[in-house]
């Protein structure tokens, strides 16, 4: 009889092992609108690692990829500055190899690549919290890309440090753990207008009639959004009126009717959100057919990248645009000049511009926070980018620091005007290089 009760008790113990493995090792992947335990990447981890794993997906194919080149070489040289010895640079992390308070352990930045697409954006931010175990993720240039993925990695408490980015609908989502560098094009359009009162004012230019050319996606839609803001808000009362809005595909391979409906409205100013490709287009058609406006600022984007200036040669003299940096200020700014000197070794001896200085700003925030937080919990290192004011000698501003919407409010962005195809710093008077020129005939340059 026992020995029949000791073999009930040995099966009945079997079944409970093999029902237990095959219930607790699956776990099954997050709904959408479910929030997770902490990922693997969230477990306390010891104080010393040899290497902290962090994401990057940017645009390395599809229309953008030589934009999304240049943002890789900006990442790749933060991840330089940061496992390398450089004294020489008066910044956080540079001086000495590693992160410090986790005895020197290196920053892995593991690269992937969006191809411009929303939907592989989501997917590769899944992949590299899932499986390559990234404690943070920065990117993704375009809006449209930057939504999903930041709202993946909002889904697996995973940070997530947008550098340049520019929809201001990113930040009004209402999300814990996205925070964003650049300034958003509702803070760009702003300045803009400010800046165009100061044309008024500094060289008559009498600019009242507002076009806007837009991209139809998330960053160009958000930037025509917040020019109808702006103007019901306060510039309409001050004689400020809009007289054309052009939206144009994102696959735009002739702009000829868009550039045809802009001329008959005649603005007097055009505000652009355009990607590289799409602002030479439009340049080159506004020569084509004659149109003079007195002035174009451009939304982060195209104009900011020196191709421009390479593609259109002096067509592409008197825009104007907000850039965190320009080569134009270096000699003032030792930090940004070092900098500039290790970018340039990668790009092939082209300076670095505002969106890609914005990157490689996301990459040294998240390994500060890292490093402050001692730890490689992604709560702890979240909670570390909310609540410090970061060092960035790279920036005019001098500092990083987010609000509660994630919103970095200290905006290194000021206005340039490509003047002899270089970027000169025009507005506010305390940046200035040059003073803003007039835009001029075609026939004239």
């Amino acid at each position: 009889m026992k020995s029949k009760l000791a073999l009930l008790l040995v099966i009945a113990m079997m079944f409970t092992l093999v029902v237990s493995g095959c219930t607790s090792t699956q776990t099954d992947a997050p709904k959408q609108n479910e929030t997770p335990e902490k990922s693997e990447t969230s477990e306390e981890t010891p104080t010393n690692v040899d290497s902290v794993k962090v994401g990057a997906i940017l645009p390395l194919s599809g229309s953008a990829a030589a934009t999304g080149v240049k943002l890789r070489y900006a990442v790749e040289v933060a991840q330089e500055i940061i496992n390398g010895d450089h004294p020489d640079i008066a910044m956080p992390l540079a001086e000495g190899m590693g992160l410090p308070n986790l005895g020197n352990a290196k920053i892995e930045v593991v690269f992937a690549d969006h191809q411009g697409n929303p939907e592989v954006a989501k997917t590769e931010a899944e992949r590299l919290i899932q499986n390559e175990k990234v404690v943070s993720l920065l990117g993704a240039y375009q809006s449209s890309a930057t939504k999903p993925a930041s709202q993946a990695s909002e889904r697996f408490k995973v940070p997530f440090v947008a550098g340049s980015s520019s929809s201001a609908a990113l930040t009004q989502r209402g999300l814990k753990y996205f925070t964003r560098i650049a300034p958003n094009d509702d803070m760009e359009t702003e300045v803009f207008f400010e800046y165009i009162k100061y044309l008024n004012e500094e060289t008559d230019a009498n600019i009242k009639k507002v076009g806007v050319v837009y991209i139809d996606n998330e960053y160009g839609v958000h930037a025509a959004e917040m020019v109808d803001k702006w103007l019901e808000a306060k510039y309409g009362a001050e004689g400020f009126e809009k007289v054309v809005s052009v939206k144009y595909p994102a696959d735009v391979s002739n702009v000829d009717t868009e550039v045809q409906q802009i001329k008959a409205a005649n603005p007097d100013v055009l505000f652009h959100a355009s990607y590289i490709g799409d602002i030479t287009q439009f340049v080159k058609k506004y020569k084509e057919f004659g149109f003079i406006p007195k002035a174009v600022v451009n939304y982060c984007g195209g104009f900011q990248d020196p191709q421009f200036t390479v593609n259109l040669g002096n067509d592409g003299d008197y825009f104007s645009g907000g850039a965190a940096c320009t080569p134009q200020l270096f000699g003032k700014m030792e930090v940004v000049n070092k900098i500039n000197e290790l970018y340039k070794e990668k790009s092939g001896g082209v300076d670095i511009d505002g969106p890609a200085l914005e990157e490689f700003a996301s990459l040294m925030v998240i390994a500060d926070a890292i490093n402050q937080a001692k730890s490689t919990d992604t709560e702890k290192i979240m909670e570390t980018i909310r609540t410090t004011k970061f060092e960035a000698p790279y920036f005019s501003t001098s500092a990083i620091e987010f609000d509660e919407t994630g919103q970095n409010i200290h905006s290194a962005s000021f206005m340039v005007q490509t003047q002899g195809t270089k970027y000169e710093a025009v507005f506010p008077v305390d940046v200035q290089t040059a003073k803003p020129v007039p835009f001029k005939d075609w026939t004239s340059r």
